[in-house]
């Protein structure tokens, strides 16, 4: 991955550790076939190329002299064969391309969108994240063009060179001179585009992530009337991607047209040194033609190159950063299965930071949880609290300390194995585009209706779901804006209570729920102890603790107290004042006068 200044972008302690990574050689060890077979069409297809050079010269020197006409018509006859299967071989390597750059696009797609979805906790943008993915795009679009048929093209030109060296030694030495030419322009063109398409990529993903930003935030923007300033910000950032972009173009496309030119007149110096060295009598009339066609042939695949430059770099740049990205997937032996965790979860001295700044945001905290017990964080805002539950949950990595269920640090699950015993409610609720029911299944497949109608009435959820027109097939829409906050923080609810978790985290749960909703939740904390699991809760609005047993106060990054919820509260808030008997009231004094 791509490291910006200020970001932190390790993994979780101890992950990945001796392992071997993934990269997209290894990941493409059964396409490199395909590249070899690719090579070979190549060179058939360059030296079926010469096809029409050895046909002028056999009609211009053979069949012209002769006049013989059964000459003419089995060399055009071999020469409309050989042009054919030209053709076929030229068509097989396109086919042959794009089929690889799908296949190409099926293996690593998906693991580029895995990467992605990891990303943003270790501080990336969404747009960053995403970017992956148009990395897979941009490699599979080029393999489906021009430029890697320049580049296969360009190992066959010493062919040519050879065959132009055996006409003359001048017109080959003219012919190697204008590569030699085309050559050093392409270089140029790297050189004065590498760092200038380096920072247009850049400048493009800020455009588009204040893009994005201003489409989530669309409603913000156009209630508080800003709509004008936040076009201002993007015009500046489209202004500055324009500019680089421009430049790059105009650097590309200058050296493209310069080099075309070059191209014909190196193609017209050639016809005319075959002319002189044919006064001189020491060519035939049919080397002239024959070296013009092959000489343009000679130059045509540094020409195709230098036209496909800005494809071939960004194709390049995306392999890079493809490469960088795979390398952070782990391919280390299969982990045993561990049993699913029943005893108790121990926080052991954890420090944990924020990736996007790398800020300590929680330093040296320890707790013990234990089955059936739940535990509610208060303390203010920016203490710590969502932190340490991003933390319980594996979603931030850990600087120093660990997270351990039943004594395995949560490392020694996979990811997948380890979601089924962790339930969690963010802050801000997100739905996927769904149905109500694969929301709440976390869009397993297998679900079992039953399952989701168990986690939906543990969260108290059933019924307001039954009564919507779709019941558990209503479509929510991009991030679930079909529902109301307070519906939405529910069904969010039940999502994390699907399949019994062993630990539950709720970030705020009743921010958004009326008295129903708090007695729901009430009853789904309890629930959750009934069955002997853990659930940690972090609340503002003091209903939502009304089910723990344990209380936690965060504050300033730290753990500052901790025990039975009584005890805590009362060290927090004080004893009550005791009630004051009610003031008896003063007798009216009547007025004289």
């Amino acid at each position: 991955m791509s490291s910006n200044s200020g970001k932190t972008r390790g993994r979780s302690k101890g992950r990945g550790a001796n392992r071997p990574v993934l990269t997209p050689a290894s990941a493409l060890t059964g396409f490199k076939s395909g590249l070899i077979f690719v090579f070979v069409i190549s060179g058939l297809v360059n030296i079926l190329a010469l096809t029409g050079a050895f046909y002028m010269l056999q009609v211009y020197d053979r069949t012209l002299p002769s006049q013989s006409i059964p000459t003419l018509i089995a060399l055009s006859l071999l020469a409309i064969g050989l042009y054919l299967f030209q053709g076929i071989f030229d068509i097989l390597r396109s086919q042959v391309l794009v089929r690889l750059g799908a296949r190409i696009d099926l293996k690593l797609a998906p693991l580029a969108h895995k990467v992605a979805i990891d990303m943003p906790r270790f501080g990336f943008s969404t747009t960053e994240a995403l970017e992956r993915g148009r990395d897979v795009d941009t490699v599979r679009g080029f393999l489906g063009g021009q430029g890697p048929i320049a580049l296969f093209d360009l190992p066959w030109v010493p062919i040519y060179l050879v065959f132009v060296y055996l006409l003359h030694p001048w017109l080959g030495a003219a012919v190697l001179g204008g590569a030699l030419v085309l050559a050093f322009l392409t270089l140029l063109t790297e050189i004065l585009t590498r760092q200038t398409a380096g920072k247009a990529h850049q400048t493009g993903i800020t455009r588009q992530t204040l893009a994005d930003a201003h489409a989530r935030n669309s409603e913000v923007i156009r209630a508080m009337g800003f709509t004008g300033r936040a076009v201002s910000r993007f015009e500046t950032a489209n202004a500055e991607h324009i500019a680089l972009h421009t430049r790059t173009n105009d650097v590309a496309g200058t050296l493209s047209g310069l080099s075309k030119v070059l191209r014909m007149i190196l193609q017209s110096a050639i016809l005319g040194l075959g002319a002189y060295l044919t006064i001189k009598g020491e060519m035939s009339a049919g080397a002239i033609i024959a070296a013009s066609v092959v000489a343009g042939r000679a130059l045509a695949p540094v020409d195709m190159a230098i036209a496909q430059w800005k494809g071939i770099v960004s194709a390049r740049r995306s392999w890079s950063r493809l490469h960088d990205t795979l390398a952070t997937i782990e391919d280390g032996p299969a982990q045993v299965e561990l049993p699913a965790p029943v005893r108790n979860i121990r926080v052991d001295r954890i420090t944990v930071a924020t990736p996007s700044s790398g800020t300590v945001v929680l330093g040296d905290v320890s707790f013990e949880l234990k089955a059936g017990q739940a535990l509610g964080l208060i303390g203010p805002t920016g203490g710590g609290k969502s932190s340490l539950a991003k933390a319980l949950t594996g979603v931030w990595p850990l600087v120093r300390g660990s997270v351990r269920f039943d004594d395995a640090e949560l490392d020694q699950w996979p990811v997948d194995a380890l979601g089924r015993y962790i339930g969690y409610l963010p802050q801000d609720v997100a739905l996927l585009d769904g149905s109500i029911a694969e929301n709440i299944a976390r869009f397993d497949p297998a679900a079992k209706s039953a399952t989701i109608i168990e986690a939906a009435r543990a969260a108290g959820v059933h019924e307001m779901i039954v009564g919507l027109s779709g019941g558990y097939q209503t479509e929510l829409g991009p991030h679930g804006t079909n529902l109301s906050a307070g519906q939405r923080q529910r069904i969010g609810l039940a999502r994390a209570l699907y399949g019994k978790p062993f630990l539950v985290v709720l970030d705020e749960p009743n921010s958004n729920l009326d008295a129903e909703g708090d007695a729901a939740l009430t009853e789904a904390i309890k629930s959750v102890r009934e069955r002997k699991g853990i659930t940690v809760v972090i609340a503002h609005r003091p209903s939502a603790l009304n089910a723990c047993d344990l209380v936690g106060v965060v504050q300033g990054g730290r753990l500052q107290a901790f025990g039975p919820k009584e005890e805590i509260l009362q060290n927090q808030l004080g004893p009550r004042p005791a009630p004051q008997p009610a003031a008896k009231p003063k007798p009216a004094i009547a007025k004289t006068g």
